[in-house]
């Protein structure tokens, strides 16, 4: 009789142990999605032939499952920047925020329909968007958002190709933005700096692969100094291109790029011209 009330109770237990396993697997990882997060840096390739290039950023974007419908907010600056002041190495956070686990294929810049626009001296000039604040900047990013690590996007707006000039002096000055953005994942980059000399000399400073320009910057106009940033592991051509006409470009070959890393130069004499 003993051995009969013992079996009978280990069987009427084994069922609340199951249960409480299955209860306890619900309440772990399968209920509670895997989170990390997601930073998003906006820097500039510079353009020389203007005093501020405007850009007013109303929101961001992020799409996962890469449907027309997918696309959710991730931050509202709603500020404008000055793309010009964003160079050698400064940058501004367009979003900061936890995203659940996963890849997120695409991101989306929606532009203000007004606080864009060019400035050359004294005059300010819209910057007309052809096709629209709404549609915004799409980015394929391929983003791999993983849990417990943050990844930071840098996104490189490129001044100097996305302001077209479509006027003239007589017919009025018009300025077209058709922004053209790269991408990177920052923890796959690596950055060269270094310090033009003499300061005069006043540099454009391009980083340069297979004949690629992939990087630009310009230089310092108080110490010369600049900062190739978002530049993939490999060798490189740093191309120093004097905007002051008594200077010769100076060419520094075989640069290497090492992931997370800075290589400095140090200072670099840019020859006059003979």
């Amino acid at each position: 009789m003993k051995y009969f009330t013992k079996r009978l109770f280990n069987s009427l237990k084994m069922p609340l142990v199951i249960g409480s396993a299955l209860f306890l697997a619900s309440c772990g990882t399968g209920s509670n999605p895997q989170m990390g997060s997601m930073q998003i840096r906006l820097h500039d390739a510079p353009i020389d032939s203007a005093d501020a290039v405007n850009v007013s950023i109303k929101q961001v974007e992020v799409n996962k499952d890469g449907s027309a419908g997918g696309w959710s907010v991730i931050s509202t600056p709603d500020q404008t920047y000055n793309l010009l002041d964003l160079a050698n190495g400064a940058y501004e956070v367009l979003g900061d925020t936890t995203l659940e686990a996963g890849t997120y294929q695409q991101i989306r810049l929606i532009l203000n329909d007004t606080g864009n626009n060019i400035v050359i001296g004294d005059k300010t000039y819209d910057l007309t968007i052809p096709s629209g604040s709404q549609t915004g900047i799409k980015l394929n990013v391929n983003a791999d958002i993983q849990e417990g690590i943050q990844y930071v996007l840098l996104l490189d707006f490129d001044a100097s190709r996305s302001v077209v000039h479509a006027g003239n002096a007589q017919g009025g000055n018009k300025y077209l933005l058709k922004p053209v953005v790269k991408a990177t994942n920052k923890a796959v980059t690596g950055n060269i700096a270094g310090v033009a000399d003499p300061v005069d000399a006043r540099p454009v400073v391009y980083a340069i692969a297979d004949s690629d320009t992939l990087a630009s910057t310009v230089a310092d106009t108080t110490d010369g100094s600049f900062m190739l940033v978002g530049l993939k592991e490999g060798t490189y051509t740093v191309s120093l291109n004097p905007r002051a006409d008594a200077y010769q470009v100076k060419d520094t070959t075989g640069v290497q790029v090492t992931v997370g890393e800075t290589n400095d130069l140090g200072s670099i004499s840019i020859p006059q011209q003979q």
